[in-house]
């Protein structure tokens, strides 16, 4: 049976999907040997050409827009460019985060899943900057390290500019990594999730975006909650949604 994504949102100018883990928006030459993709999935599903009109890393899962025509996709890339876009991300990370706070703190660009390996990049740091909030902690009675305990918090995470793997940068900033990020997080973490909860993947999930619409400039809030591998993670450490949602 073919993929099929779930559908967020639908009309005439655009489409937002539910975005899989470790699933590819399009083709990378980096990963030569996929064959599944946000683009030609969803193009085969609804039997109509799509466009993509912002980026979402491999490894989060989440709201991914879809435009079915050049100009939406035009219109709709714009308000991403020019920060008119307010973007909501959930993040499981190491550490008790005591209070909200914010991140300013510029980023060098990084290879990502979709760049052309040849292509020179400027390597001259970016304005990067994220607000972040608090939603729930966690102590576990599981030894890491030279600690008796393991301590985590789920996050809310809102970028207020789109450089690559942002948050995950800023989350390691301020030491408080994100748990599954096997490039900027913490091995023993990482194992701790993979031996006590069976999580293989990063703990970052797109829940929602505020937008216009391309066409009528009235305002949208596309949301959804994690997925079902994500909420039952979430049960076992103790956190209880929807309650937790830091938006709707």
């Amino acid at each position: 049976m073919a993929t099929q994504l779930p559908i967020l949102y639908r009309d005439e100018a655009m489409v937002a999907v539910y975005k899989p883990a470790d699933m590819l928006v399009h083709r990378s030459f980096r990963s030569p040997g996929e064959t599944e993709f946000v683009l030609q999935t969803v193009r085969n599903q609804l039997c109509q050409h799509v466009f993509p009109v912002h980026r979402l890393d491999r490894p989060t899962a989440g709201v991914m827009v879809l435009a079915f025509n050049s100009e939406v996709a035009r219109l709709l890339t714009e308000q991403f460019t020019v920060g008119e876009v307010s973007k909501h991300y959930l993040a499981v990370t190491r550490g008790h985060v005591g209070e909200a706070g914010y991140i300013d703190y510029p980023l060098t660009v990084e290879d990502d899943d979709y760049d052309d390996p040849r292509t020179s990049k400027n390597k001259e740091p970016q304005e990067a900057k994220t607000s972040y909030s608090p939603l729930a902690q966690v102590t576990l009675s599981i030894p890491v390290g030279r600690y008796p305990e393991a301590r985590y918090s789920l996050v809310h995470l809102q970028p207020h500019t789109g450089r690559q793997h942002q948050l995950r940068r800023h989350m390691k900033h301020i030491f408080h990594p994100i748990v599954g990020d096997t490039t900027h997080g913490e091995g023993r973490h990482n194992r701790l999730f993979r031996d006590h909860f069976n999580w293989h993947r990063l703990a970052l999930f797109a829940i929602g975006m505020r937008l216009s619409h391309p066409l009528t400039g009235v305002p949208l809030s596309l949301t959804t909650l994690p997925d079902e591998d994500a909420m039952t993670l979430f049960s076992k450490l103790g956190w209880n949604f929807p309650a937790l949602m830091p938006i709707n």
